[in-house]
């Protein structure tokens, strides 16, 4: 029997979601949770990757198993085993054809900074303070640039490819709030995929707009040249928040 997990984990501790060897890394946990749970060994498959330092609210996971345990009382089994930075927060059965990497048609991040004249520890864990307080316009103006299918090359890591780097991004939404006197920045993505660090280089980019540079997004788009984009922004930032199928 197939079976779909939706996780939650804060990323602080994990060298992200895929294994690597005897790293702490999300896929580790969850596997060595199954293996005691179901007495065999169990692939947990993830509908996408997450880096080191990067948290997620609503990972979605699958795995088969031959178990007479129900499938909504998985939820329950795997959280008596997890650690605290990790639980489950829904668990049910599928299709035995349901591919989770080929299902999953949205996926949404968002990325948290704030301003402050110091750090603050209760948001360090998973924001990151910003050296200057940026404009709001300006970063929804050059958001604007982001949304639709393009060619986002210039927006991976260098070094990492995949088939192609076209990806369409149906929402790029910039919001600002003011919470213990801080004025704390979310940037909210949603497409149907992402290459890798690109979520935290256009959040780079749109805070650096903020903060008065000329944006270079279209340039970016244009010539697939990562020169014309500000800085990779921190992975604490940054946070999986769904995935829809």
């Amino acid at each position: 029997m197939k079976y779909l997990l939706t996780v939650s984990y804060d990323g602080t501790h994990f060298c992200g979601w895929q294994k690597q060897g005897l790293l702490r890394t999300v896929q580790l946990v969850m596997e060595d949770a199954a293996r005691e749970i179901f007495k065999a060994e169990t692939k947990v498959t993830a509908s996408g990757r997450t880096d080191a330092g990067v948290h997620a609210l609503g990972q979605v996971c699958e795995l088969s198993a031959d178990t007479t345990i129900p499938a909504e009382k998985l939820r329950e089994c795997f959280n008596a085993k997890l650690p605290e930075d990790v639980r489950v927060l829904r668990s049910a059965a599928v299709e035995e054809s349901f591919d989770i990497t080929r299902a999953a048609k949205q996926k949404t991040y968002r990325y948290t900074a704030y301003y402050a004249e110091t750090e603050l520890p209760l948001f360090e864990r998973y924001a990151v303070r910003l050296e200057f307080k940026p404009l709001l316009e300006r970063m929804r103006e050059a958001a604007k640039l982001l949304v639709g299918e393009h060619d986002f090359a210039a927006f991976r890591a260098a070094g990492y490819t995949s088939k192609t780097s076209v990806r369409t991004l149906y929402e790029v939404k910039v919001e600002e709030r003011t919470e213990d006197g801080a004025a704390i920045y979310t940037i909210t993505v949603r497409g149907n995929g992402f290459l890798y660090n690109m979520v935290r280089i256009l959040a780079g980019e749109l805070f650096a707009v903020g903060c008065g540079k000329d944006t270079g997004i279209l340039k970016a788009l244009e010539t697939g040249e990562r020169k014309y984009l500000a800085k990779t922004m921190p992975s604490k930032g940054l946070t999986m928040v769904k995935v829809e199928f």
